[in-house]
């Protein structure tokens, strides 16, 4: 079994199996993960999410504040990252402390949006019971003639998040169970450690 070396540095470790991701024709989304959550009652939630920026302050995604999501993340701002590419065997799992990213990051992605995807941002009351979809799809309509004729603006509880790592572990997969583990961890002083764990 031959032995794997990490760069010393998470962020670059992961933006090289990302790299990977990428260029896999298999993999359909590259930037899918799993983000979970505590909710108000104490329990575990995890939900697919779509990664939207990474930078050495940490991973960015946006979503509806009001949504079961927002809540949780208002109450606890804490979660984890888990990213899974299984045609290249490599999960990823990032836990860490929740922020919100400043509102002119979340306009700046939200003007890169679809503009039927920023007027469902304003149609939809994520989490809320619907009534049914044609409710909903009345409700796109309704905001399309509000805005015709001009941008969408970013609507104020449509926000962006950043989780700020404090651990990051590689797993990759390996024959007979016997699978590689790698977890970092964040120092005081902005440095990380290596530790390889057992399978």
């Amino acid at each position: 079994m031959d032995t794997i070396t990490l760069h010393d540095d998470p962020y670059i470790q992961f933006q090289l199996w990302y790299d990977q991701a990428s260029k896999t024709d298999t993999i359909k989304d590259k930037d899918a993960c799993l983000l979970s959550t505590i909710n108000e009652q104490g329990y575990p939630e995890g939900r697919v999410i779509l990664l939207k920026g990474l930078s050495p302050e940490g991973f960015v995604f946006y979503t509806n504040s009001h949504s079961n999501k927002g809540k949780s993340l208002a109450a606890t701002p804490k979660a984890s990252l888990t990213f899974y590419w299984d045609d290249l065997g490599y999960q990823i799992r990032v836990v860490g402390d929740v922020s919100g990213v400043t509102p002119q990051e979340a306009d700046a992605y939200f003007a890169t949006r679809s503009r039927v995807s920023q007027l469902g941002a304003w149609a939809s009351q994520q989490s809320d019971p619907l009534q049914n979809r044609d409710y909903l799809l009345n409700e796109v309509k309704k905001y399309e003639t509000k805005f015709e004729g001009q941008p969408v603006p970013r609507p104020p509880h449509w926000i962006g998040y950043r989780l700020s790592p404090k651990t990051i572990e590689f797993w990759i997969d390996r024959p007979y169970r016997l699978h590689d583990r790698f977890v970092y961890t964040r120092q005081g002083n902005g440095t990380w450690t290596k530790v390889q764990l057992n399978p």
